[in-house]
């Protein structure tokens, strides 16, 4: 019989392959404070302090067999103590109602949104009407109407008139919760104005961040000037995060292509700036005896080129992704001024308990997990190759160039492929073709030569080498055209079961981090995820928050309630279901009958209706009598008719949007506010406690019924 080790044993074996372990344990709290139904309290945080300073005194005196468990029960801990105290840190006042009327504010940023408007994001807000302890601390505003040229720099004060309305929740339940991303972003209202933007004050000079916005957006106008086109637009994104130039078929073309990744400054430009001005002072220095044989150049270069990280930050805005880029770029620096192995799985484990620590809330989006898995399968790949380097491993030295740059492709891809599946619902077939194709471009020629053009940019010569750039940058657009045209360029994929993403990832990393032949263990939970992805269904009933919509899912795929309106939750809603057909034509399947106000439709032999217009709540006792589920946009405020589940206006501000799935013979409503929980982010623009509604199975065929006397709502008798 084969006696297999404690568990203990086989922990205490890992020792000296344990740190990279502190950022999962740091993320396991921090996942599980975000998945917490209820907001901790502030005793309750206190326990978890407690309870993590305990735990790291154990982790470092306690019993030898135990200090391991000891610190990452102290890391879960202080992950949920540092997603509670992050919360709190960032809170801010959110907008409690829909608002019509002056607004007034500084310009802290200039983009635009996804319908090619231009947006503002404005700080110092003045809302009349609005008292001051309820008016945000930032809006964000789309100028559907007249632009003003040139756009409004950053610093100025700008007023208008305009709708404002508080941060939407989740299209669906469990679906993107841009609440929680405004909450964090102290973002607490957005809205839109069709008037022309008036200046108040013009913009001060002074530092800090101010300073860097006014001149990114300089620089931003300043190479769409010199390089035109789209291809001036993309220099202009790499630089300084701004894709404002850029079209929108453009920024589908490159998605498609899987080339959207080299729009957001992350990883890649951090790396590839920074590695660039590190080489170039350090080869250069070396070039000067006198220096190279007195001065630490490789550190002089290190120092140098940490500096010019810090400033790209700044200059790109220090996005989320930006900084964990910065963060891991300066332990590489500071690794080399210290003599220290620069690259490898304990470097990147430290940078990611800095971001993590920093901003908690970095771990659920889709950036940081991407970036890092990248950075690990990528580091533990060559990790791998570099103890086979003679035996297995041995390329000729002309080969390897390409041979890593194939590889490196390869491997970040497949790392972050199931990442992009599950966020963003599409898969690029050709992405690894693509990125082969403009890699080099984008490593030998375009961020050399932004940076060189910088420098020259001082004393008048920048044009031979932003010529250059711009040719690079209409390489890097013509190759993505082209793969975007291929037949079967993009492959839709269905959104997956909330766990499958968990499950998969830390499988990965237990395959990459444990040491031993235990390490394939981590290869069952990935089959099991992959398992439940293959097999997940999306739900029959899709209700919008706003009650003007619906999405049923019909053979033909699923039905939308009419073609416009709510444009956002039915794109949400058909790239979750791998649904490619745009929401005009998906309007026009079959599934929904009759006019634009009287919408009816079947689920599971439930007849349903959906009513719209002044003459909803009119029609509301007929509607009872010919359908059971009946849904409003409206708000009711009378008596509510017996015989048929009425979801109105009222109902659904408090549940948000709504899916529907038949399950056991009863149709089970499932709620985006139930999944959202009681959060600082759910609470938020509600001026009363907002009570949590809960909606009861309702029987998918016929049973005998009595009143239920709450809201004229009927429901089976016990047995029935």
């Amino acid at each position: 019989m084969i006696r297999l080790p404690h568990p203990l044993d086989s922990l205490a074996a890992q020792r000296g392959a344990l740190l990279p372990w502190v950022p999962v344990c740091l993320g396991l709290g921090i996942g599980a404070y975000f998945a917490l139904p209820v907001e901790p309290t502030g005793p309750q945080a206190g326990a978890l302090a407690a309870l993590a300073v305990i735990a790291a005194g154990l982790g470092q005196r306690g019993p030898e067999r135990w200090q391991p468990v000891a610190t990452a029960l102290a890391m879960i801990a202080l992950g949920l103590l540092a997603g509670f105290l992050r919360s709190a840190a960032v809170a801010a006042p959110v907008l409690p109602f829909s608002y019509y009327g002056p607004v007034e504010g500084r310009v802290l940023r200039v983009d635009r949104s996804a319908s090619e408007h231009m947006r503002l994001t404005l700080d110092a807000v003045v809302l009349s009407r609005v008292a001051p302890g309820e008016t945000p601390a930032r809006i964000r505003l789309s100028l559907d109407g007249p632009e003003p040229v040139p756009a409004p720099e950053p610093g100025t004060r700008v007023m208008t008139t305009a709708f404002l309305g508080p941060p939407g929740g989740p299209s669906e339940p469990g679906g993107f919760d841009f609440q929680r991303l405004a909450w964090f972003q102290r973002l607490g209202a957005i809205g839109y104005t069709r008037l022309p933007l008036l200046v108040a004050a013009p913009a001060e000079p002074g530092a800090g961040a101010l300073f860097f916005n006014r001149l990114r957006q300089r620089i931003s106008v300043a190479v769409r000037a010199r390089i035109p086109g789209d291809a001036g637009g993309f220099v202009a994104a790499i630089l300084t995060n701004d894709v404002s130039g850029l079209s929108q078929p453009r920024l589908r073309a490159l998605r498609a292509a899987n080339l959207a990744h080299v729009l957001s400054i992350s990883g890649l430009h951090m790396a590839l700036v920074t590695g660039f001005v590190f080489a170039m002072l350090r080869y250069g220095l070396a070039l000067i005896p006198p220096l190279a044989l007195r001065l630490p150049v490789k550190k002089i270069a290190a120092g140098l080129g940490l500096l010019a990280a810090a400033f790209y930050l700044m200059l790109s805005g220090a996005a989320v992704a930006t900084e964990r880029s910065f963060v891991m770029a300066g332990v590489v620096m500071i690794g080399v001024i210290l003599d220290r192995r620069a690259i490898s799985l304990r470097s990147v484990a430290i940078s990611a308990v800095i971001v993590l620590l920093m901003q908690p809330e970095s771990l659920i989006q889709a950036g940081f997990q991407m970036s890092y898995s990248a950075t690990v399968a990528l580091v533990a790949t060559f990790g791998v190759l570099s103890t086979l380097r003679g035996r297995l491993w041995h390329p000729p030295r002309w080969a390897a160039p390409v041979l890593t740059l194939l590889l490196s492709s390869f491997v970040a891809g497949a790392a972050t492929a199931p990442l992009s599946a599950a966020y963003f619902g599409r898969m690029s077939s050709y992405g690894l073709l693509a990125n082969l194709l403009t890699m080099p471009v984008m490593g030998m020629l375009i961020m050399p030569g932004v940076v060189i053009a910088g420098l020259l940019s001082l004393v008048g010569l920048e044009a031979p080498a932003l010529w250059l750039v711009g040719w690079g940058a209409r390489w890097m657009i013509a190759v993505a055209d082209r793969v975007a045209a291929l037949d079967g360029a993009v492959i839709p994929v269905v959104q997956p079961p909330p766990w499958v993403l968990p499950l998969m990832v830390l499988g990965a990393l237990w395959l990459i981090l444990w040491q031993g032949r235990a390490r394939w263990a981590g290869a069952l939970p990935v089959i099991v995820a992959l398992a439940l992805w293959a097999t997940a269904a999306r739900p029959p009933l899709l209700l919008a928050e706003s009650g003007g919509l619906a999405g049923l899912m019909t053979p033909a795929g699923r039905a939308l309630s009419k073609a416009t309106g709510d444009g956002f939750a039915a794109r949400a809603w058909l790239l979750a279901d791998a649904d490619a057909a745009a929401p005009e034509a998906v309007a026009a399947r079959p599934g929904f009958s009759g006019p634009r106000d009287r919408r009816a439709f079947t689920l599971a032999g439930v007849p349903g209706l959906m009513l719209a217009g002044k003459g909803a709540a009119a029609a509301l006792p007929g509607a009872c009598a010919e359908a059971r589920i009946v849904i409003l946009n409206v708000a009711l405020d009378g008596p509510r008719p017996p015989g048929c589940r009425v979801i109105d206006l009222k109902a659904l501000r408090r549940s948000g949007a709504i899916a529907v799935q038949v399950a056991g013979g009863v149709l089970v409503f499932r709620s985006a506010r139930a999944v959202q929980g009681d959060r600082p982010w759910t609470r938020a623009g509600h001026r009363y406690p907002v009570r949590p509604l809960a909606l009861p199975p309702l029987p998918t065929g016929p049973a005998p019924v009595i009143t239920s006397g709450v809201s004229g709502e009927t429901f089976p008798r016990a047995g029935g």
